[in-house]
């Protein structure tokens, strides 16, 4: 899997995509990064935490996986932003940001099938 295609695919999704990344098990952005002229919203430390949670909070859904199955991504809104987690592999987490403002039903749609290719 090319995963800095993948997220130069997934930001050429929507303009309404802030964010593709992919972190490892510590939170640290490995590939991908923010839509050229957009600002994060997060210090580079800010953004290894917010992925280190959702790292975390990842490993706490596989503990369920043999109830009810396999995750295929997250997604949460807050006031500023979208977060949408999808887990690649048992070491990586796709991680895209959006406006509040976009579709992200397309957006997790497509996303997934670019991860399935």
């Amino acid at each position: 899997m090319d995963y800095d295609q993948i997220c130069r695919s997934v930001l050429a999704l929507d303009p309404k995509v802030r964010f593709a990344g992919i972190c490892d098990e510590t939170g640290e952005t490995k590939y991908g990064g923010m839509r050229e002229g957009m600002t994060s919203l997060l210090s580079p430390q800010e953004s290894q935490k917010s992925n280190l949670q959702a790292v975390g909070r990842w490993g706490l859904r596989k503990s369920l996986t043999s109830k009810t199955g396999k995750g295929i991504y997250a997604m949460t809104e807050y006031e500023k932003l979208k977060r949408i987690t999808i887990p690649l592999d048992d070491d990586h987490l796709l991680v895209v940001t959006t406006e509040v403002d976009a579709d992200h039903g397309n957006i997790i749609s497509n996303t997934l099938k670019l991860v399935k290719q």
